[in-house]
């Protein structure tokens, strides 16, 4: 195992006490010129890296924040992770940036590895729709902000997309195409954001005085782009086969995509597809994708923002908000048909 420098030993090399070297790493301006150099001079020839981690415990102030989010093969999440990044860099701090695969068990791991490190704070999109494992979390009192999903309480911040009006966005779309009835391919229903868009398709298809069974429903086991393919294969075997389907993201839209087209079928003429989320992939794809589009990059920053404000400064005078953005369809040729009869 390799052998980890101390300052007793810069201090030794550089012929100073102890409390010298802590001054010029912390404090160079105390220090005269010569000594500083000669102690620079041991630092450098010693490859001495000071503690930051202890360094913080002592000072009681990490400089990392966490970001636990629930996959980050998604590019959405790439993007929130971009936005929390920007806003950490230019207040000179870091991002622990870490993924729950959508396990609740994963979750509970990883915030329990943030409270033994001390972290500065927490921005989560919860994968444990019961809160249990942030219930557990709050006794460390480290501040947290749930990002993609409305929290409950009051008691912390949350910067989410109404994710109803997005659903009503997406297959009010379809209906007016004329569409008479729509699927809805989900993840797992455990998790909010699949619920909330459910409820939306739900709320447009009211509006056109259709009831819910014109809603048709495939649940797959995960959002990514395997469950997407799993459940066009599910959509093939329906009968009637329906002519439009609402993806809950772009990854289960374009697993869907490329089991529509390994059946040879036509998109948009044979089946209309809408996706969520507005990922670079979606207008990239090979039949460019209609999506409703989250202001990802904006949730990441906006949630920063509040956490930061939150551990700051003027933590004394934050009060918890709860920012709902609202999403926007983004049409391409994926739905542009010509309106059935």
């Amino acid at each position: 195992m390799a052998h980890t420098v101390g300052i007793k030993e810069v201090a030794r090399q550089a012929g100073v006490s102890v409390g010298t070297v802590s001054n010029v790493i912390n404090r160079p301006h105390m220090v005269a010129e010569e000594t500083r150099q000669r102690v620079q001079a041991a630092i450098d020839e010693l490859g001495y890296v000071r503690s930051e981690s202890a360094r913080q415990l002592r000072a009681g102030q990490s400089r990392i924040i966490a970001l636990l989010v629930l996959d980050m093969a998604n590019p959405f999440f790439v993007d929130v992770a971009t936005g929390a990044e920007r806003v950490a860099r230019a207040s000179k701090l870091g991002v622990m940036l870490c993924n729950s695969a959508q396990s609740t068990s994963e979750e509970a791991d990883y915030l329990g590895l943030f409270a033994e490190q001390r972290v500065r704070g927490v921005l989560v999109t919860p994968a444990d729709l019961s809160g249990r494992s942030l219930t557990d979390f709050r006794r460390h009192g480290i501040p947290f902000v749930f990002v993609d999903r409305v929290l409950p309480s009051a008691e912390g911040c949350s910067v989410s997309v109404d994710d109803v009006l997005g659903g009503t966005l997406a297959v009010r779309h379809l209906l007016a195409q004329g569409h008479p009835e729509v699927a809805y391919v989900s993840g797992p229903m455990s998790l909010q954001q699949c619920q909330d868009r459910r409820q939306g398709a739900l709320a447009a298809l009211a509006e056109a005085g259709l009831d819910e069974s014109a809603l048709r429903h495939v649940e797959a086991a995960r959002l990514d782009v395997p469950a997407g393919r799993e459940a066009g294969a599910a959509l093939l075997r329906m009968s009637p086969r329906p002519s439009a389907v609402f993806c809950a993201n772009d990854l289960l839209a374009l697993g869907v995509l490329q089991a529509l087209f390994a059946a040879e079928l036509r998109v948009p003429q044979d089946m209309a597809l809408v996706g969520y989320d507005d990922i670079e992939f979606a207008a990239a794809a090979a039949v460019p994708l209609t999506s409703v589009r989250q202001p990802a990059v904006r949730m990441g920053r906006q949630a920063a923002e509040l956490l930061l404000e939150e551990t700051g400064e003027a933590a004394q005078s934050h009060r918890h908000q709860r920012i709902v953005l609202e999403p926007e369809l983004v049409v391409r040729e994926s739905t542009r048909w010509t309106r059935r009869a």
